[in-house]
């Protein structure tokens, strides 16, 4: 399994399998990379149906803004959570993803990008169940270059240790 690269380990907490208490606000991680082909894009468009020709068409995408193709947004959203859920770093902690908000995408993904996420806790908090607590990372999707091509919270509703 990939290791995570932990900037802010968490070692005091009592149980080895991850839980929410090891996800205390201000924790930061980085994701392995992945790098973002075609095969990605269409078996994508395979898996949902959306074949714009922005993602699609050389001919007709190299006359757009972009000059080029580019990867769907959803693509590299699914690909920044799964990068995470890879690293190893909710181990079998998660009980319920909660949803996304504050997404923006301020770059697009080029074929040929390769992607990882920086992700810091911004808020854990304690459910009214004492065997779950509720915790919002941000995730910041960048490129190669140091570009930020995606950003948004997620939210996880995840065991406990105690």
């Amino acid at each position: 399994m990939p290791t995570n690269d932990l900037e802010d380990p968490v070692s005091d907490v009592a149980s080895s399998e991850p839980a929410w208490e090891h996800f205390p606000v201000g924790r930061t991680f980085r994701s392995d990379a992945v790098t973002i082909t075609e095969t990605h894009v269409v078996t994508w468009a395979s898996l949902t149906g959306d074949w714009v020709p922005l993602h699609m068409d050389a001919e007709y995408a190299s006359k757009t803004v972009f000059g080029q193709r580019i990867a769907h947004g959803p693509l590299t959203l699914s690909m920044a959570l799964g990068l995470v859920v890879r690293s190893g770093v909710f181990g079998q902690s998660v009980l319920a993803w909660l949803g996304l908000d504050e997404l923006r995408v301020p770059l697009p993904v080029l074929f040929g990008d390769t992607v990882h996420a920086r992700v810091v806790v911004e808020n854990a908090r304690e459910t009214s169940k004492p065997d779950r607590g509720l915790a919002v990372l941000r995730y910041e999707v960048v490129n190669q270059r140091e570009e930020t091509v995606m950003t948004f919270l997620s939210s996880f509703l995840l065991k406990r240790a105690v």
